[in-house]
């Protein structure tokens, strides 16, 4: 590995120098065993600990099949998605990889007693499977995660659409989380330039989400002088959703957790923020029963930010926990916007403040091809920016998804992998300049 590493490190390799440079057979990747789904049998969601069940390998490299290329990894990231695969909710992954593996004879490589994770990377081309066009080796890139066949016309107008639509590194295998990785050649994407190693890898999943939840016709469909409420305002999926609100023109209303997140978003340009921990809201009176006054006392606190007007989109990601107050606080006409459901999945609300107020929730789940490239292609032009606020070596990916486990974190949280430290990468030296302190807000805090 540490000839790919150097020959990445130089900088001027050439094309055919990368064709040429031996794969190994192994690699190391983050793992999780087939063997410990039960560890966490009885113990409550927020006690379950990723440090126990995430594992550095040395794992076989798999053959490349038609359409995939081979990436060497510089730097990864940490996703919700890799919690929930360390903890084994809402179910154990081993389940899509057992399931993708009766699909056809390539995904069969899939099916194994161990699950590489990882839904984000950023790094180099090193092999191309049959088919492949459009990459080669060399080619500095960053991979989204969406993972689809392509094969039933259902996908044909938005690949999100496939019946086979899987997201990389979580349903499937041979994630970003590793010295290697295999995607599908459609999921690359250039690298920006301007962007380190570690910076590039950690706006994929969560950018293009935010993208189509807030942005796209599929998800808010975002206008001009909308009044947005953004949960979660600076955190990893949250942040990006903030900067594309003030980016489109639109007004967000931005709900963090301490002031030192307040700082982050009002840094951002955002002007209207909620402290829900100052603010004491309590939506649950008990663990089964919510509070409709907490849920008026939240939207009037809203109405006097706004100078009087109710919601028009709510970027909805924590879920059970603010679901209903979410429903309560948009306007008539309004639309709830949700995904991912980080406080949990069965979500409860007083319909009549839904159907009598004609509201829409529209569900939302990462992004189509086009959308993916729109996305990357802002963050690109330096209209959108990283929200990285830490990495981590590979060997502490456990503490990483801990952190994020347990909202320790500001943004996203990054893991070198062949990268040996931090700042490397760049090669657009007079745009990152002219960006410096976008991209450094959130290691300042």
């Amino acid at each position: 590995m540490d000839q790919i590493r150097d020959a990445i490190l130089a900088g001027d390799t050439s094309a055919e120098e990368f064709a040429s440079i031996e794969i190994p057979d192994t690699y190391r990747g983050i793992t999780i065993h087939k063997d410990e789904q039960e560890i966490f049998a009885g113990v409550p969601s927020r006690d379950k600990d990723p440090r126990k069940t995430l594992h550095l390998d040395d794992v076989p490299l798999p053959e490349l099949a038609a359409g995939e290329a081979l990436v060497a990894v510089m730097a990864s990231a940490i996703n919700f998605n890799t919690v929930w695969s360390s903890i084994f909710e809402p179910v154990s992954t081993f389940g899509f990889l057992e399931r993708y593996g009766r699909t056809h004879a390539d995904a069969k490589r899939h099916d194994l007693p161990y699950h590489v994770l990882g839904s984000d990377l950023a790094g180099v081309v090193l092999r191309t499977g049959p088919g492949v066009n459009a990459w080669h080796p060399g080619d500095e890139v960053v991979a989204h995660c969406l993972s689809v066949e392509l094969e039933s016309p259902a996908g044909h107008n938005d690949t999100m659409m496939d019946p086979e639509q899987r997201i990389w590194g979580f349903e499937t295998n041979f994630g970003g989380l590793a010295e290697l990785a295999i995607v599908k050649s459609n999921q690359l994407m250039p690298k920006p330039a301007h962007l380190s190693w570690e910076e590039a890898a950690s706006p994929g999943l969560v950018n293009s989400t935010a993208y189509r939840q807030l942005v796209s016709t599929n998800g808010g469909a975002m206008k001009q002088g909308d009044t947005v409420l953004i949960w979660g305002a600076s955190g990893g999926l949250g942040a990006f959703a903030t900067q594309y609100a003030l980016n489109g023109g639109a007004i967000p209303v931005c709900v963090v957790s301490s002031p030192e997140k307040a700082e982050i978003v009002r840094s951002m340009g955002a002007e209207l923020v909620i402290d829900r921990k100052a603010g004491g809201y309590k939506f649950w009176a008990d663990e089964t029963t919510q509070d409709p006054r907490e849920w008026k006392r939240f939207g009037k606190d809203i109405r006097d930010l706004t100078g009087g007007e109710d919601i028009d989109i709510v970027f909805e990601h924590p879920g059970r926990e603010t679901f209903g107050a979410s429903v309560f606080v948009t306007r008539k006409g309004g639309k709830i916007v949700t995904c991912a459901s980080t406080s949990g999945y069965m979500h409860e609300y007083d319909n009549r403040y839904l159907w009598m107020n004609l509201k829409r929730i529209i569900g939302s789940h990462f992004a189509n091809y086009r959308e993916a490239y729109e996305a990357n292609r802002l963050i690109e032009k330096g209209m959108i920016h990283p929200t990285l606020s830490k990495a981590y070596a590979l060997e502490d990916t456990g503490q990483a998804a801990y952190d994020v486990h347990r909202n320790l974190h500001q943004g996203k949280v990054g893991v070198l992998v062949l990268a040996p430290e931090e700042g490397l990468g760049v090669r657009d030296e007079a745009k990152r300049a002219k960006h410096i302190n976008e991209i450094n807000r959130f290691r300042d805090v």
